[in-house]
């Protein structure tokens, strides 16, 4: 360095400001490490450390002893992974022993109060003329900042992936670029699956309109917050989700794309539905409540010889129905999670208010054919279906007179659960006034909620139902 032909001319003209003496070249580079950010210290062919500027100082936490310390300066030093790592086989003394540079290394420096700094080194052997080793140069650059910046973005990541939610980005042209674990169990597709594609996938054709709506509120910047909506499960399922969409902004903060969290909300909305169509239940029985006790007290006064067998026949049709009124209004969440019941216990229940026989002896109530188990959250839904059925029976139909009955029978097939209720011996009905009543609703439910369907038939004989419903469904 003391070779004047290789001090920069510009530095000739500032050595004064610099308070270094022509006699003192040296001082020049010295200087210029002393102001380095960046850790730099050097050792003689021993590993003993000849040099260190301010910025090891700090990162070493003290001052090692010129001349007398080896290899490093740092109080202790570790391998990442929190091994003691001894001063002797520290990169510095590897470069040195091996007379060769070390690069790709990574230790932790620990400071004399006990904390600790991660760094990368770079050793780097000095040779003389001659090629003999005179020693080394090392610049330790702190990771620390990095490190967090790691460990956050690792955090992150294991949040994302262990939600239950779906968390996924795309592009500005709509393409998906990431895809977590919950974003896979929502809609079936795997990662590989579905990375690179258009987000129009997921979205049914009726609502890809809503698309380019949101990404016209993303490229301004905007936030899209609880946005309800429907989307397609890989099998073809819709569900329903709650969309909060953000803009993702580059290193220029520009926006370059959107960030979505997709919560599946479909057993919500079904609660909702059942939540609504319970209380219409509720509003329609409380309607008839008077029309079927009056209806009961009636039937039971045709059989009964006295006042006292009138009342007993009355009390126990009224508590039959009570059960009846509790069984359709049974919450599985509320009571036995996980609960079912056989249909026939279903029909039983429902129809023993109305139990008996014909003026002509014939029993009033017939139900044969295939038994099956009703799930704990279609229960209600069946049940007030046959409810239905009963009533209007009881008021306009077969069940409305003396002579009356009723024959239910089931079966099913692959995929279908088909019960047929067939009225007979009744008075002469036909369709009642198309309007929008509980039935209208029940109908609906029927599609929507158990895949399948009600067709009446109002036949000479009485009222035939065939009742239709998916057999997956009502075992759920």
């Amino acid at each position: 360095m003391s070779d004047i032909q290789q001090t920069p001319p510009a530095y000739m003209a500032i050595r004064p400001q610099l308070g270094i003496s022509p006699a003192d070249d040296d001082g020049y580079y010295r200087k210029v490490l002393d102001d380095l950010p960046a850790a730099i210290y050097t050792t003689d062919a021993s590993g003993h450390i000849t040099y260190y500027n301010e910025a090891a100082v700090n990162l070493w936490g003290h001052r090692p002893e010129i001349g007398k310390s080896e290899w490093c300066g740092s109080w202790k030093l570790y391998w990442p992974d929190g091994r003691g790592l001894p001063h002797g086989e520290c990169p510095m003394a590897v470069a040195i022993k091996e007379k060769k540079k070390i690069r790709g290394m990574e230790a932790v420096a620990e400071r004399p109060d006990g904390s600790r700094v991660p760094f990368i080194p770079y050793p780097t052997p000095l040779f003389d003329a001659d090629g003999e080793l005179i020693g080394a140069v090392n610049m330790l650059v702190d990771i620390s900042e990095r490190k967090k910046a790691e460990e956050a973005a690792q955090r992150l990541a294991a949040i994302v992936e262990s939600s239950d939610d779906a968390i996924l980005t795309k592009s500005l042209d709509g393409i998906i670029a990431t895809w977590n674990k919950g974003a896979e169990r929502i809609f079936g597709y795997k990662a590989d699956e579905i990375v690179g594609k258009s987000i129009l996938t997921l979205i049914p054709e009726e609502l890809h309109d809503e698309e380019p709506f949101i990404l016209s509120r993303i490229r301004k910047g905007e936030h899209i917050d609880h946005y309800e909506t429907t989307r397609r499960h890989k099998n073809g399922r819709l569900i329903d989700i709650s969309l909060t969409i953000s803009p993702v902004r580059g290193p220029d903060g520009k926006v370059v794309g959107a960030s979505k969290i997709a919560r599946d909300i479909s057993a919500l909305k079904r609660a909702q539905s059942q939540r609504e169509l319970l209380l219409r239940e509720m509003e329609h029985r409380i309607k008839n409540l008077f029309a079927l006790a009056s209806g009961v007290v009636s039937l039971s006064a045709r059989s009964a010889a006295t006042p006292k067998e009138l009342a007993r026949a009355v009390s126990a049709r009224l508590n039959a129905l009570a059960s009846a009124h509790a069984l359709t209004l049974a919450v599985p969440s509320l009571e036995k999670v996980g609960r079912s019941a056989m249909l026939h216990d279903i029909l039983r229940t429902i129809m023993a208010p109305f139990e008996g026989e014909t003026d002509g002896g014939k029993p009033r109530i017939s139900i044969t054919g295939v038994d099956i188990p009703v799930g704990a959250d279609t229960v209600s839904n069946v049940a007030l279906l046959l409810h239905e059925f009963a009533t209007n029976a009881a008021k306009y139909g077969a069940l409305s007179v003396p002579s009356g009955y009723l024959e239910i029978t089931s079966s099913d097939s692959a995929d279908k659960f088909l019960l047929v209720w067939q009225e007979r011996g009744g008075p002469r009905v036909g369709p009642p006034v198309d309007h929008e009543g509980f039935g209208s609703v029940l109908a609906r439910m029927v599609t929507n909620q158990l895949g399948g369907s009600i067709d009446k038939d109002w036949q000479p004989e009485g009222l035939c139902i065939r009742l239709s419903i998916d057999r997956a469904r009502l075992a759920t």
